[in-house]
């Protein structure tokens, strides 16, 4: 937890890249797949969770980000960009509506951008504000 408290930021770029990676992957997996075998609709569990887990360490660096930046505007474009994920995972789950499958790269790009924004522009005279980078 003191990693995500402290390195927020650069947590949570890695992770929304690792999220991007897994999200453009995953088609080419199942091409892959249905070249090689007879059965083309099963899907790993644990390659269905890992939006799960993209998931919850996106909240945590969201969270901490936005605890932890002087930044006024970022902190809801932070929250609206995580929120549309997790909608845009939701639905790709559950089926809500339909919904193009770049919808999700749209959430993805925004938070690897948002991290970055805030960990080269988040400037403070105390230790109160921003993450200390020691």
């Amino acid at each position: 937890m003191i990693l995500v408290k402290n390195k927020s930021d650069i947590l949570g770029t890695f992770t929304s890249v690792l999220c991007l990676i897994h999200c453009l992957a995953t088609p080419f997996i199942f091409i892959a797949q249905a070249g090689t075998s007879n059965c083309c609709d099963i899907i790993p569990i644990w390659w269905k969770n890992m939006d799960y887990f993209f998931l919850t360490i996106s909240f945590l660096t969201v969270y901490w980000s936005t605890k932890n930046t002087n930044i006024n505007w970022i902190k809801p474009v932070f929250w609206v960009s995580y929120s549309t994920l997790l909608i845009v995972l939701l639905n790709e789950k559950l089926k809500w509506f339909p919904l193009a499958e770049f919808a999700i790269f749209i959430p993805t790009i925004s938070l690897v951008y948002l991290h970055l924004y805030n960990k080269k522009y988040c400037k403070c005279s105390t230790d109160e504000c921003c993450v200390n980078e020691k």
